[in-house]
């Protein structure tokens, strides 16, 4: 069943004016950042921070609480995700960013906030990150919480848990707490938290299977090292830690980008003994300024910024909106990608060490960093570029390819930053219970890598193969980096379809069955963040405008034109703003299934226009 040209036509004016919102938020330099929303841990960590450092104000505290405040759910809780259930952790730490800007215990959306907390077993069940920042503050004993020892930082990257077992973002978090760890800082805070713990005491972890209860035997030896380390040599491993943690400052004063390891290797460097104003401390604190948005008396803070895969996606987009290769908005990106190509070695090259560099970042500054992802989409925008230096432009390109594909990992797959970083081990360790700490191949990710291979001619077998592995019974694929299946799916029938699988394929035909079965009554397409934890939720929740694209554009690929089709097109042209963007508060990011997800502001324009430029043709 083909378009009809009633919607032809609508789909055509919605493209549009999506077409030119986007183009309005182009920055002058050429590039485009959406802003990248997560919960209110951020903003708490960063008052709880400030704190430590002796060094938070009273208007900072007051807009960064109104924040907090105003995101908080009729239960008292703090949910990780818009519409989520309430998070113990994640509440309990809003509950202390509160309690530091004055707010009275009394009032009742602190009482009811305690409640929730005692309710969900208090302080002694919260997460280890929420253990350690309370223990920074004398409320909660160091005992508790589990060995990170600084001398994992003497270990070669062949030996098991060294620091290059965790993947890249787990890495330089821990190399930071391994310090904080070693040095066990009391400071105190202004009143106690007696009404946020539970009523059953605290018990270490008890894993069911045999590796995790010999991790927990080893966590018991290594508390008893930690008592009475061996001097020198954990002097040589703090030493050898400060210096790992100095070398890898972004020049934006970042590390890696992201506000875990920024905030730790704050504490962690100023345990060691620099001062609020040595330089590596001082652009540490400018760049969270700059990660900080105020507007309308409030204050948050990006857990990250994306401008590198935004730009990438908003070249894709306008180009399948129409908008010309020599268009002067397409080169101004495109010379802004140029110049943000990685020519340095990061940690990548631990196992890959006779690879050239040439990828890109996520952010403005990575270099320690850049991901094969990003790396992926930026080759595919800049195929759509006609620059004016060709020749530079296909130097890049084959820069960038030619390092993703020497990323592949052994079973054929890639990962997001690494290489074979697929140690399971470290997974079972008492520390890490918050978040994925390895990264091995996904989906998505590998789905992007082919779309970019068969694009310059050059398709990879055992990339196909590991792709088709991964393909779920019912026919969709698992998203590692979006919300969920639908992320995945999206992503891995173009890249399959691009890489010359047939449109006929039954494999493919399943994936189509089983977007058509998931399209919600109102012709979009939803999944909520809670399908990482419950099958049930899996390609079912209110229909967003990124995740209807998603599906577009995997049954676009897929070669239909059905009714299916006409509905979600239908849908985004009902939803759209009169600017031409769409509203989507709710978060369609990953960060960590099950524990992180993210929000991203663009995805709401980028998506919805690469379906409509694709769909309403």
């Amino acid at each position: 069943m083909s378009v009809d040209l009633e919607q032809r036509t609508g789909a055509q004016a919605a493209l549009l004016r999506a077409r030119e919102h986007l183009l309005s938020l182009q920055r002058p330099e050429g590039w485009w950042k959406g802003e990248l929303q997560t919960n209110v841990t951020m903003d708490a960590e960063d008052l709880l921070l400030r704190e430590f450092l002796g060094i938070r104000e009273a208007a900072t505290t007051e807009r960064s609480a109104t924040w907090i405040r105003s995101q908080q759910n009729a239960d008292g809780s703090w949910s990780n995700f818009r519409g989520g259930p309430g998070d113990l952790s994640s509440t309990i730490e809003a509950y202390v960013a509160l309690r530091l800007a004055g707010d009275d215990p009394a009032a009742q959306h602190m009482r009811s906030a305690a409640a929730f907390a005692r309710a969900g077993g208090g302080i002694e069940r919260a997460r280890v990150f929420t253990h350690i920042w309370l223990a920074l503050f004398s409320a909660w004993p160091w005992e508790h919480v589990p060995a990170l020892p600084a001398e994992m930082m003497l270990l070669p990257p062949w030996v098991p848990l060294n620091p290059y077992d965790f993947a890249c973002w787990a890495r330089q978090t821990v190399v930071a707490l391994a310090v904080v760890l070693s040095y066990r800082p009391c400071r105190s805070l202004p009143f106690g938290l007696q009404e946020l713990h539970g009523p059953d005491a605290f018990s270490p972890p008890r894993p069911a299977s045999l590796v995790g209860r010999g991790l927990v035997a080893l966590d018991r030896i290594l508390q008893l090292y930690q008592r009475r380390p061996l001097r020198r040599l954990r002097r040589l491993a703090l030493a050898r830690a400060e210096r790992w943690i100095v070398d890898r400052q972004e020049a934006d004063g970042s590390w890696g980008g992201i506000q875990p390891p920024w905030v730790y290797s704050l504490i962690a460097l100023h345990l060691r003994g620099y001062s609020l104003e040595h330089p590596v401390m001082r652009r540490g604190f400018e760049g969270l300024e700059s990660f900080t948005i105020v507007e309308d008396g409030l204050r948050r803070l990006e857990a990250c910024q994306s401008p590198v895969w935004d730009t990438a996606l908003a070249l894709i987009a306008l180009s399948d909106a129409g908008v010309s290769g020599d268009d002067p908005a397409m080169i101004r990106a495109g010379e802004w990608l140029l110049q943000n190509q990685i020519l340095a070695r990061g940690d990548w090259a631990i196992k890959r060490p006779k690879l050239a560099p040439g990828g890109w970042a996520f952010e403005f500054a990575n270099a320690n960093y850049p991901d094969i992802d990003d790396t992926a989409e930026v080759v595919l925008a800049l195929l759509r570029v006609e620059h004016p230096n060709a020749d530079r432009l296909r130097a890049a390109i084959e820069r960038g390819a030619r390092w993703v594909e020497g990323m592949q990992s052994s079973d054929g797959g890639w990962a997001a930053f690494d290489a074979d970083n697929c140690r399971a081990l470290v997974r079972d360790l008492p520390f890490c219970d918050f978040g994925e700490v390895i990264d091995p191949p996904s989906a998505d990710v590998t789905a992007h890598v082919l779309e970019m291979q068969a694009a310059l001619g050059r398709p990879d077998p055992r990339g196909l193969a590991w792709l088709w592995a991964a393909q779920e019974a019912d026919g969709s694929w698992f998203g590692r980096w979006g919300v969920n299946h639908v992320y995945g799916t999206g992503a891995a029938v173009p890249a399959l379809i691009a890489a010359g699988v047939p449109t006929g394929d039954a494999r493919i035909r399943r994936a189509v069955r089983w977007l058509e079965r998931h399209q919600n009554p109102d012709g979009g397409w939803g999944e909520d963040c809670r399908s990482y934890d419950d099958p049930s939720w899996i390609g079912r929740g209110e229909s967003t405008a990124s995740q209807t694209a998603w599906a577009l554009l995997a049954l676009d690929g897929a070669g239909e034109r059905s009714e299916a089709v006409q509905r979600g097109v239908s849908w985004l042209v009902e939803s759209q703003r009169e600017d031409g963007g769409w509203d989507e508060p709710q978060f369609t990011g990953t960060g960590f299934p099950s524990d992180f997800y993210i929000n991203y502001h663009l995805y709401r324009l980028v998506f919805p226009i690469m379906a409509l430029g694709r769909c309403a043709e």
